[in-house]
């Protein structure tokens, strides 16, 4: 059995920017752009402590005209300095909301388009938290942090070349005091960070998913009264969130200590520089540019220890999201490939698949778990403008089979055909033109019968909205309805099951494809609706094959053949006379 990928509650989070190189790609001459400016203003705001230098020895030599010019330049740079920490904000948080809008983006088309076994292995709230919450979290780090962070980086950097640049010795002094014990501290922190940090947001998930189960679960909950039960499941797990996000926040304050560190090194750097002026051995005006340089130095230090918990949070939801892509992500052009198939055959295959073909399936073999197959050895074939019934009691396997017949699943023995060629060797969008699924729970969207109606790529406008709703002899019912524009409620509740249904079969209508796959279409509905679709399965074209699982007499008697599943296996297949 192939399992399906599974997404880690915790991913690993090494290398991710690596990982998100492809990402970024795209936007790399604008993020350049904005760290070249975000650098220059970095340089700028340095630079202000060896002037002021510059102006003590000048004022201790009474040199005005030094002093003067030393006043004047510190002006410019103030301008300039302002002018390219704006352009640098700016230029910064715009291409970073743009990565953040394409990651956006790509989760919502990889989900659209993943596997259906994926997306059943998973819990809507956790798919939903990484699509949502994760990407709003790193718009947040972008909106607010991001710029701080390269600033603070590079004010770093540069003060250190300063320093270094007066006083090598006296650096080293400074640095002895401040950067081991303030590596220490940093190191303490990454040692449980990932941890506490992957750990709530992971909680965090777990009661997100919780919470969108219980709305999915509500009616059965009041009326079964099992709230208590339930509620007392959310609150062990949100009670988990809470102690989880606890332990992040005491790991974050580790980095609290870093202020103390850097008031010792403040202290020595005074004693020592003092020491150093009495004796000659340096000015008053370079002890001046490292008092002025350190706070530089620690107010770089002090940005980005308080910043850590920040980029650890964003490194976090940028592992999870990359998880997501990782499992979800293939080429749009590629369709998955059976083992052994040439890639040059399989695409001269695909090119040359008529619109129209036989759907045939052989020796197919399916489980969802080891050991316990649901299908077994099922051979069918159904040629253009067949008509047929599957029918079989309760987990006999024929949803699972309406499922392999569309290549929503693949099968973990045999084959399934159209054309001649394997579902597998056609590329996506090829084989939703030509074999669709109507499900027996079909998905609304808020809005009108239209909005629904053109999630159909092929739905092109409201003529061809017309004219499937004449095809399928549906004109009465949309009327009665209201129209195209008629609202359909939140998710369609203001419609019935059957007139969902209904709505699912007019979007197959529109798509044309050349094999209709109906599950249960009129299980659970009423008579008179169930009628309607029968009667619209009547109007549609004589060439497309029709395949309806069904419990309803009424419509296994409309179709000219029958196929009993018993078992997973293939009871008997006989033609319909009544």
């Amino acid at each position: 059995m192939a399992e399906p990928v599974l997404l880690d509650e915790q991913p690993d989070e090494r290398r991710v920017l690596r990982r998100a190189a492809p990402y970024l790609r795209p936007h790399r001459r604008a993020l350049a752009l904005a760290v070249v400016v975000g650098l220059a203003d970095s340089a700028a705001l340095v630079a202000v402590a060896p002037l002021i230098g510059r102006a003590t020895d000048a004022l201790l030599a009474d040199d005005r005209g030094g002093l003067l010019a030393a006043a004047a330049v510190l002006v410019l740079l103030a301008v300039l300095q302002l002018g390219l920490a704006r352009a640098g904000e700016l230029l910064l948080a715009k291409a970073g909301e743009n990565v953040v809008r394409s990651l956006r983006e790509k989760c919502v088309e990889n989900l659209a388009s993943a596997p259906l076994r994926f997306l059943e292995s998973h819990r809507t709230g956790d798919l939903l938290r990484r699509t949502t919450g994760e990407v709003a979290a790193l718009a947040s780090f972008v909106r607010m942090h991001l710029r701080n962070l390269v600033s603070a980086t590079a004010t770093l950097l540069f003060t250190l070349v300063v320093l270094f640049g007066y006083s090598w010795q006296l650096a080293l002094v400074q640095l002895a005091v401040f950067v081991p014990l303030t590596l220490l501290v940093m190191r303490w922190f990454q040692r449980s960070a990932p941890r506490a940090f992957g750990g709530k947001a992971a909680a965090e998930a777990t009661v997100a998913a919780t919470f969108t189960e219980t709305l999915n679960v509500r009616e059965a909950l009041q009326s079964a009264r099992g709230l208590p039960g339930w509620l007392r499941r959310f609150d062990r797990e949100n009670a988990a969130a809470v102690g989880a996000a606890r332990r992040a926040i005491r790991v974050e304050n580790r980095i609290d200590l870093v202020g103390l560190i850097e008031g010792l090194a403040l202290v020595v750097l005074l004693l020592v520089g003092g020491w150093s002026v009495s004796r000659g051995a340096m000015g008053v005006g370079t002890v001046v540019v490292f008092v002025l340089a350190s706070r530089n130095l620690f107010d770089s230090f002090s940005d980005i220890s308080q910043l850590v918990g920040e980029v650890q949070t964003a490194r976090t939801g940028l592992a999870r999201l990359l998880d997501l892509l990782a499992a979800t992500d293939r080429p749009a052009d590629e369709a998955p490939r059976k083992e052994g198939s040439a890639e040059g055959s399989a695409e001269s295959s695909a090119a040359e698949l008529p619109l129209r073909g036989e759907l045939a399936c052989e020796g197919l073999g399916y489980a969802y778990r080891d050991g316990t197959e649901v299908l077994r050895g099922v051979s069918l074939s159904f040629p253009v403008g067949d008509r047929s019934g599957v029918v079989g009691e309760t987990g006999s396997g024929k949803t699972t089979l309406s499922k392999l017949l569309c290549g929503l699943y693949a099968p973990d023995r045999g084959v399934v055909r159209f054309a001649g060629v394997d579902l597998r060797d056609i590329p996506e969008a090829e084989l939703r033109r030509r074999v669709v699924l109507v499900p027996q729970e079909v998905r609304m969207v808020t809005g009108t019968v239209a909005a629904n109606l053109e999630l159909v790529h092929s739905a092109s406008g409201r003529a061809a909205m017309e004219r499937a709703v004449a095809e399928l002899g549906l004109e009465d019912w949309l009327r009665d309805l209201g129209g195209l524009d008629a609202e359909v409620g939140v998710r369609g509740s203001r419609l019935s099951a059957g007139e969902r249904q209904i709505v699912g079969l007019l979007r197959a209508a529109l798509a044309d494809p050349a094999v209709l796959v109906l599950d249960e279409a009129t299980a659970d509905i009423d008579p008179v609706t169930a009628g309607r679709l029968e009667h619209a399965l009547d109007g549609m074209r004589g060439d497309r094959t029709i395949v309806v699982v069904a419990h309803r007499p009424a419509t296994i008697a409309r179709l000219p053949r029958v196929i009993a599943l018993d078992g997973g296996r293939v009871a008997g297949t006989m033609a319909n006379t009544q």
